[in-house]
């Protein structure tokens, strides 16, 4: 039976994990992050940075995009394939406005019927480059939040609010624009791009990329160095990108978390992970704690409780390489949509499989899908493959996605949830003493009523939760029997109380003090 890890994690192992989530979510072969680093770590030197600075380009590097899956319900819904569409933005760079409308434009609604597409398209011009710019601030927000919560420095953490700004002033914030911005952001913007043209087109094709949007996307003296010396800083890229490479780069003097501090750095990649679709909000944290309930109830030793709770929180930081316009799908599968929804608990293993301090949890976490009778994914492993910890993360999986709302389906409640994995048990799929002490935990869970934080009301509390499932105001609205009016208001009120400006934020406020279906787990 698997145990915890006692030792700590490397902070450059967890942030280099993350790159693979930013790889995932745009699009890239994983290690196009790890690549970009290397060739901003390398600019950086030619450019004098100080340490300080290189330690923010390498980590600005590893976890730039790592929240660029926190809108992909939004993209999907205008362009259908999240991640092909982020993918394809690749080819922007060159183009002039109105090349960029015509990109924009043609995707819009593909996905639909012709009714369908006419009516994005109508809205399409009115809300688009708001809409971008709200994106745009959202990731750099986000990431500006995790740099602070696993400990970066200032320069680091401003690099992240700095990531999506220009040297003309024209990105994101508006006006910042020139020296203002830090060095490791104006590194790590020519890095990205000129990796990916290096990767299509070879060392020409990237100069000629770089050299495109300089003094407009990038800094002129960084794109020189560049140009100058691209046949060096390109070569070696995918020995220099390896894990232990990476890792063996990292400037700083590699900084460790341990105990509770590494759970909350799981913790909020786990709220990462869930950020992928709103039918997801709180999923990974609510697993996490059911299994670990459970598995106490199952009298089991305190390290596997604790690597069973590790695995629940990062089960499925795979799910981040499958399109929402599959998770969100209303309708059934395709066998195509579903092979790659089977794919999804490898990319979680793959993703972790350098952490060795993780690696029972990584396991545990790797074989949620997998069935007693071999029907499972993505290994078809049998019984006698599955320790009871693998056994009882499944059924937690399971029973908390019945108690979640489907694109497809309500949520299903709880006498109906038992008596379907009774039935799993009888088939020879599930086990019956996980069923049994994951049953037991649900049970516990309390129904007293209880004070929300930031001075939230239970009202707010319930618009807040309906937010993060990804509900519209009128929606919102007929479900509480209230007027769309009076949900913006409630929405705004939210937003100031808990220190947020978008959706995706209050999501991960709701994940992070359990409000996600709070009222629904209630007895009221």
């Amino acid at each position: 039976m698997p145990s915890a890890p006692t030792q700590g994690v490397r902070v450059a192992e967890l942030v280099a994990t993350l790159s693979y989530a930013a790889d995932l979510g745009l699009g890239q072969p994983m290690a196009h992050c790890m690549r970009q680093t290397v060739i901003a770590l390398r600019l950086a030197e030619l450019a004098g940075a100080t340490p300080g600075e290189r330690s923010a380009t390498y980590y600005l590097g590893l976890m730039f995009n790592a929240y660029c899956h926190a809108d992909a319900a939004e993209q999907a819904s205008w362009f259908g394939d999240d991640i092909a569409f982020k993918s394809d933005t690749f080819d922007l760079l060159g183009m002039n406005t109105a090349q960029i409308i015509s990109f924009l434009v043609r995707r819009v609604g593909g996905h639909g019927s012709g009714l369908q597409r006419a009516r994005r398209l109508a809205g399409f011009p009115r809300s688009s480059m708001k809409k971008v710019t709200e994106f745009l601030n959202t990731h750099s927000r986000l990431g500006a939040q995790f740099a602070e919560q696993i400990g970066l420095d200032e320069i680091a953490v401003r690099s992240f609010r700095h990531g999506y700004a220009q040297w003309d002033g024209k990105g994101v914030p508006r006006g910042l624009a020139g020296a203002s911005i830090t060095l490791p952001a104006r590194l790590v913007q020519v890095a990205g791009p000129v990796e990916v043209y290096a990767r299509r087109y070879g060392v020409d094709g990237a100069r000629k990329a770089a050299v495109r949007h300089r003094g407009a996307d990038f800094d002129p003296a960084i794109v020189d160095l560049f140009c100058t010396n691209a046949s060096a800083i390109l070569d070696g890229l995918d020995e220099a990108s390896e894990w232990d490479a990476i890792l063996d780069a990292e400037p700083s003097l590699s900084p460790m978390v341990d105990g509770s501090d590494l759970d909350s750095v799981l913790e909020a990649m786990a709220d990462l992970a869930d950020l992928k679709s709103p039918h997801f909000a709180g999923r990974s944290r609510g697993v996490a704690n059911l299994a670990a309930e459970a598995a106490r109830l199952w009298r089991m030793s305190e390290a596997d409780i604790l690597t069973v709770r590790r695995a629940g929180l990062l089960h499925d930081l795979g799910r981040l390489g499958v399109s929402n316009a599959i998770w969100d799908k209303p309708g059934p599968l395709s066998a195509s949509e579903r092979e790659h929804v089977r794919i999804h608990p490898y990319l979680t293993e793959r993703m972790l499989a350098g952490v060795s301090a993780l690696t029972a949890s990584c396991e545990v976490a790797g074989r949620h899908h997998e069935r007693l009778d071999g029907s499972g994914y993505p290994r078809g492993l049998t019984a006698t493959s599955l320790r009871p910890l693998d056994r009882l993360l499944a059924v937690a999986d399971v029973y908390h996605a019945m108690s979640e709302p489907r694109p497809y389906r309500l949520a299903i409640p709880p006498e109906q949830a038992a008596a379907e994995l009774a039935a799993e048990v009888r088939a020879g799929r599930l086990d019956g003493d996980a069923v049994a002490a994951v049953l037991k935990a649900a049970g516990k869970r309390s129904t007293a009523r209880r004070a929300w934080p930031n001075g939230l009301t239970a009202r707010e509390v319930e618009v807040l939760g309906l937010l993060a499932r990804g509900r519209t105001n009128k929606q919102i609205a007929d479900l509480l029997t209230v007027t769309p009016k009076t949900v913006a208001n409630h929405t705004e009120h939210i937003y100031t109380k808990i220190g947020v400006s978008s959706r995706a934020a209050a999501t991960l406020f709701a994940s992070q003090h359990g409000l996600v279906g709070a009222f629904e787990a209630e007895d009221r």
